[in-house]
């Protein structure tokens, strides 16, 4: 009865405490709102105050506030302090009692262990014991060939010889088996993680498929993925279902996850299926901006905490559809022998070459893998050339340090320097950085400051991001959110992926804007996607330009599910063009009209026509030319495309869907040749055949007769009309008569020659002989 008292007690005045913080902290709430990552120990800052943290490359000064909050601070620390004592006063017993019974728990818990045959059978192991002049905590497969674990029931083994086995002999088997597993999954991922070579990573799933056989979860779940997707094994969707569903009965989350999305997209299950576990599992749920927001801010989170000051990997975003409407468009992607040419300068000496060259293998993309050890080559060419990028760029590899570069601030700061004496915008974002942490120099807020602001005055994002931070937390100035605000939405607009993330933090919270849950859950959305899951996008791409659409479409399908406004539009440009075999062909049109759908409504124009071409001629759906009409309108005003507004004058035209009407339908041609060049020559052609459309229909609803009745030539053409007439025909008549007489006149031949006169043969029997 006394200890739940004391519980209470506790329990009361602990919810007192939680209030006064609640009371404290309710004016600075907003300032701890962008929650990120925190650095790792070697790059918090010695010379910072206690109360700083640091936060998505961001610096949050809990100590940095006005002198009215310092003594409100001051009392309620003080009060915190007296609370603090009162709890340990009356925590202090009640701590030693219950860390007694935990103690007398965890003796009880390691005695229940009891020895399985040997010389002790059915006695309890003791805890320690001693063999060999060594105590052992627990069982131990120490002095024994096989491998069994065992223990001694008393203290003394070599005393008392009393011993027994801790395991069965069908656990001893199976406990080796999957020690056995364990070492050939480490063996198969330790090749496949230092290896770049396709033959090696394909060796290295040869050892993942062993230890898969041996029910290794790790190495079925990347099994069962790379036989989803085609990755270094052939794709057998069939048996990556059955991998699963395996995973999925041993509590696996990523075979869960895996499952859930064959039966949304009708892989390798039946359709009614699929339906059936749309309904089951409650995919169709009411919208709720909030939980979204919820969800997208956990994974963004994760996002944040990953980027480093170098940045994240490019995210290469490739639609199928547009390169197919438009081939001469640049997808973004270097083409080899353009990169062959660029080695080949660089090779040369050309400066902007290596620079070009360093950067993208730093960050990868545009068909170049991430290769650090090239990036570092190129950039110390440069560097030594004197580029003032080049050696920016080395000064952030320094800083980050990694496999090939070894971390060093000195060095780092030697670069930084150069570069900025130089006026290199990098440089100075670095050297800003440098005194913003206290990297190789003491921490001096007033010119992190300044050299944040000469980098961000010459656009780089980087500068731009770190100016927002220290307004938005008033280090070194005054806290403002609207320059925050101003300096993240240029960070933004030059693609930095905390920048979105911070945003996207202010619209949640309401600081510095009005609150808006849609913008939030937007940017939320935009960090989500740059995920080091998005290089799937790229590997997607390859596999369908090797000609591997079954691959391929599985992999942007799944990264459909997750919401990629690419994935959706390309899976269904796959379906489409009825390239998968992998799906049925009777569901091919359906499932691309469901992506087509997603696509659109994430703000598509191709998507959008697509979904009024499917209702116009019935693929996937019925024929409905009320809602194509509806898609081609959504199509016209949203996106103002040419096509789809081509396609509201052809359906005016004919009236589908619509009331004929040809004066709207040649508004809607013009509109198509005025929104695109390409459109011209179809537009003119359209409105050659309107034209003469029209012209019909205005003859076929007029009454000729009744039209000559109602004109009086006297009052038309004048009183003499007729005189005007005959002399118009007569003039006519002769100059008739003239041309036909001219036409008539002999015409001279040279002298001496005479037309020949055909003679005609005689019959056959009257011929003369030969």
């Amino acid at each position: 009865m006394g200890r739940r008292m004391r519980l209470g007690l506790v329990l009361c005045v602990a919810v007192l405490w939680a209030r006064g913080l609640a009371a404290a902290d309710e004016e600075g709430n907003q300032d701890d709102s962008l929650e990120s990552k925190t650095l790792s120990a070697e790059d918090q800052v010695k010379d910072h105050s206690t109360g700083t943290r640091v936060v998505a490359g961001q610096i949050f000064l809990e100590s940095g506030k006005s002198d009215s909050q310092s003594e409100d601070e001051e009392n309620f620390h003080s009060q915190e302090e007296e609370k603090e004592s009162s709890l340990e006063e009356l925590n202090s017993l009640e701590m030693s009692n219950l860390l007694n019974k935990d103690l007398e728990e965890a003796e009880v818990q390691s005695t229940v262990l009891t020895a399985i045959g040997g010389t002790a059978d059915g006695e309890p192991c003791h805890f320690p014991f001693l063999f060999l002049e060594k105590e052992y905590a627990e069982c131990t497969a120490d002095g024994r060939e096989d491998g069994r674990l065992w223990c001694a029931t008393t203290y003394d083994y070599k005393k008392d010889q009393k011993w027994g086995f801790c395991e069965t002999e069908e656990q001893s088997n199976k406990r080796r088996q999957m020690q056995e597993a364990e070492d050939v999954y480490q063996t198969g991922m330790k090749i496949l993680n230092e290896s770049s070579k396709k033959a090696q990573k394909k060796e290295a799933y040869q050892y993942l498929l062993k230890a898969a056989d041996m029910n290794h979860t790790k190495a079925m779940e990347k099994v069962s993925y790379a036989l989803l997707f085609g990755d270094y094994l052939k794709q057998n969707v069939q048996s990556s279902k059955e991998l699963f569903e395996k995973l999925t009965e041993g509590g696996s989350p990523k075979g869960q996850m895996a499952l859930g999305f064959l039966y949304a997209s009708g892989l390798g299950v039946n359709s009614s299926q699929a339906k059936g576990y749309r309904y089951w599992a409650g995919i169709g749920v009411l919208q709720s901006c909030e939980s979204a927001l919820t969800h997208y801010r956990l994974v963004a989170n994760h996002v944040a905490s990953d980027i480093s000051l170098t940045g994240g990997t490019v995210v290469q975003r490739i639609r199928l559809a547009d390169e197919v409407e438009n081939p001469g468009m640049a997808s973004g992607m270097l083409e080899e022998d353009l990169i062959q040419y660029y080695q080949f300068l660089a090779e040369k000496g050309d400066v902007q070459a290596q620079v070009g060259l360093g950067q993208l293998h730093l960050h990868g993309g545009r068909g170049v893998e991430q290769n650090h050890q090239r990036a570092f080559e190129y950039f110390s060419q440069a560097a030594n050339a004197g580029n003032s990028h080049a050696m920016a760029f080395l000064g952030k590899m320094y800083s980050e340090g990694s496999d090939v570069v070894p971390q060093s601030n000195e060095t780092a700061l030697q670069y930084f320097k150069k570069a900025a004496d130089m006026g290199n915008p990098v440089g100075q974002s670095g050297l800003g950085m440098a005194y913003l942490y206290g990297r190789g120099v003491p921490v001096n807020y007033e010119l992190a400051l300044k050299y944040f602001q000469k980098a961000a005055e010459q656009g780089w994002v980087d500068g731009q991001l770190q100016l927002g931070s220290m307004y938005y937390n008033g280090i070194g100035v005054k806290r403002d959110y609207k320059q925050a605000l101003k300096y993240f939405n240029l960070a933004s607009q030059g693609g930095h992926i905390l920048a979105f993330y911070n945003l996207a933090q202010m619209h949640a919270t309401g600081t510095g804007v009005m609150r808006s849950c849609h913008t939030a859950v937007e940017l939320f959305k935009n960090v989500c996607e740059r995920g080091r899951w998005s290089e799937r996008l790229m590997t997607a791409y390859n596999s369908y330009k090797d000609g591997d659409s079954n691959s391929a479409v599985v992999q942007y399908l799944l990264l459909a599910e997750q919401g990629y406004e690419v994935a959706q539009s390309n899976a269904a440009f796959i379906l489409d063009q009825k390239e998968a075999s992998i799906v049925g062909e009777n569901e091919t049109y359906p499932r691309a009209l469901l992506h087509w759908n997603r696509a659109a409504s994430q703000g598509y124009t191709v998507a959008r026509i697509k979904l009024g071409d499917y209702h116009f001629y019935g693929f996937g759906t019925d024929v409905d030319y009320e809602t194509a009409f509806i898609h081609y309108r959504l199509a016209s005003e949203q996106q103002h495309s040419a096509q789809a507004m081509f396609n509201l004058g052809y359906m005016h035209e004919k009236g589908l869907g619509i009331k004929q009407d040809i004066h709207l339908a040649k508004r809607f041609y013009d509109m198509a040749a005025e929104a695109s060049p390409d459109a011209q020559v179809p537009v003119f052609l359209a409105l050659c055949k309107l034209g003469v459309i029209y012209s019909l229909q205005y003859v076929r609803e007029i009454n000729i007769r009744e039209v000559f009745s109602h004109i009086d030539m006297d009052q038309l053409l004048g009183p003499e009309w007729d005189l005007y007439l005959m002399t118009i025909i007569a003039l006519l008549l002769g100059t008739v008569i003239a041309y036909r007489q001219r036409q008539h006149q002999a015409i001279p031949r040279p002298v001496g020659l005479r037309p020949a006169v055909p003679q005609q043969e005689p019959p056959p029997e009257h011929q003369p002989p030969q």
